[in-house]
């Protein structure tokens, strides 16, 4: 769904406009929900975590200045309100602490798959990945996004976060670093490590799904 410009929208939920209103819970909560999920122990306490920001945001709509994106300014309060939340629930803890240390370092494919140095070709792929068929076809099948959707739930927070940000929900780079208070460096990490988990677990199942139709 497109939404009106940022100053066309705001004007419009500040005189009330139900059907302006409509149209951005439409367009933003299910993502907010995925989002507000990452901090917050339940499903439940997710959703009263994204009706709680939707009150925040209409009652706060006169202090909107426009320093930056509606939708930043609105997921940055639904960020704080989901902290807030989960220190209730005791799961509150800093931003930079969400994963072990060594979360932005190691490997982002196994090693396994290149050839060492007493290889013909060391460092590289001890064999090619195997041929897709049909991708196009085969990317709409539900059980490809079965797999993605079980990639992403075991995806530690921020990776999947941030790749929930910026592949699902389409946000660019400078709107995760804002919204999230991270560097370009950070984020660029963080989505190269998730998209090389989903890419390596989608490799395998295609493989896996190729073989059986070659039966």
């Amino acid at each position: 769904m497109t939404l009106p410009p940022d100053d066309v929208l705001v004007a419009a939920l500040r005189d009330g406009d139900s059907a302006a209103f409509a149209s951005v819970l439409d367009a933003w909560s299910s993502s907010m929900l995925r989002l507000a999920r990452s901090f917050v122990s339940t499903h439940a306490s997710a959703e009263e975590v994204v009706q709680d920001t939707w009150l925040a945001v209409l009652n706060g709509l006169c202090g909107f200045e426009g320093r930056s994106a509606f939708k930043t300014w609105v997921y940055r309060i639904l960020v704080n309100t989901a902290k807030k939340r989960g220190g209730r629930e005791w799961r509150s803890i800093p931003w930079t602490s969400l994963l072990p240390k060594d979360e932005d370092h190691g490997p982002t494919v196994d090693p396994t798959r290149f050839q060492g140095a007493d290889g013909a070709y060391p460092g590289h792929w001890r064999q090619f990945p195997a041929e897709w068929t049909s991708p196009e076809a085969t990317a709409l099948r539900g059980e490809v996004r079965t797999v993605i959707s079980g990639v992403l739930g075991e995806l530690p927070n921020r990776q999947r976060i941030v790749i929930s940000l910026r592949d699902l929900d389409g946000q660019s780079s400078e709107e995760v670093c804002d919204l999230l208070q991270i560097s370009a460096a950070n984020q660029r990490v963080l989505l190269h490590r998730a998209r090389a988990v989903v890419r390596e677990r989608l490799a395998g199942y295609l493989a896996t799904s190729t073989a059986g139709e070659g039966r």
